[in-house]
């Protein structure tokens, strides 16, 4: 599953929103922060900690990008979470969009997260994404107070696969209620139906998910956003091609029907004639228009 044309997105939102660009030095920081609560990083300073580790596995890290004079209320957190068909991709895809992202939400710490890729037959297979994803926003919270930013107010944002990680995570495992806002391009939500509709790719997704819809149906139910969508699910906006030929968009159309059943703040947005990847520059345009509209709103 390609990545969205994450460039195009995120010169739009520098078009629109002017910020100076002449920020304070920035420092690099390699350690794990440790969460700690007496030993801080200086709130006063940019800081971009590369690399960090929130796990084992040398491929669990994250770049997290803190913006001068942040606190720990009133710096809010965003969350990328690459594509790639749970398989392919990097946080590396998005390094050299960051200054722009940052401009259109400068009042954000942004994290950039890798997650173990999974090498069918048998390494990393399902759910180890998700297990990753899950453990690098807890790494992201248990920190708020190394770094000085508000856990309480995450965004995630994600494409393809990524976007079926951050809405699973949105929907299954937020109990304590701190991802706010979900920004879904046309992520997967129903694992059976992907299955039935990649006809050509149903071996590798009976590998990566160990079994079919029919052997193995809990994990396909529990690997499915759609299944745990509740009125206590966080708002989400959506936006899909009609012609995606990867995740079909009746996937998204699903989601807007169970989110709007359930009362949950939402928005969905299709583009005609898109395919799956990478929009036309007027349509990435909107969506980036919707997307920093929709968050401003809804992460308060």
């Amino acid at each position: 599953m390609k990545k969205i044309n994450f460039k195009q997105f995120l010169i739009a939102i520098a078009t629109i929103i002017f910020f100076s660009t002449s920020i304070s030095s920035c420092k690099k920081d390699d350690n794990n922060g440790g969460g700690s609560t007496t030993i801080t990083t200086n709130a006063a300073i940019k800081l971009d900690s590369i690399n960090l580790a929130y796990g084992s596995d040398a491929t669990q890290k994250m770049d997290m990008y803190l913006p001068a004079n942040r606190t720990d209320t009133g710096t809010k957190v965003l969350v990328m979470i690459h594509g790639g068909a749970w398989s392919a991709g990097d946080k590396s895809d998005f390094t050299s969009n960051i200054a722009a992202l940052q401009n259109g939400l400068a009042n954000y710490a942004i994290v950039n997260i890798n997650y173990r890729l999974a090498v069918p037959p048998s390494t990393n297979l399902w759910p180890t994404q998700q297990t990753d994803v899950n453990a690098a926003i807890d790494f992201v919270i248990a920190n708020a107070n190394y770094y000085h930013y508000n856990a309480n107010k995450i965004v995630l944002l994600g494409a393809s696969a990524g976007a079926h990680l951050a809405l699973l995570k949105a929907y299954k495992y937020n109990a304590n209620k701190n991802i706010k806002v979900v920004v879904d391009y046309f992520g997967p939500t129903d694992m059976v139906d992907l299955y039935n509709f990649q006809t050509s790719n149903q071996l590798l997704i009976t590998t990566f998910m160990n079994g079919t819809p029919t052997t193995n149906a809990t994990a396909y139910s529990n690997a499915s956003p759609l299944n745990f969508v509740t009125a206590a699910a966080p708002p989400t906006i959506i936006f899909h091609g009609t012609a995606d030929a990867v995740v079909p968009i009746r996937e998204s159309v699903g989601l807007d029907s169970v989110l709007q059943t359930a009362g949950v703040t939402h928005q969905y947005f299709s583009y005609a004639g898109e395919g799956h990847g990478v929009f036309n520059n007027t349509n990435t345009y909107d969506a980036a228009i919707k997307s920093l509209v929709f968050i401003t709103a809804n992460n308060k």
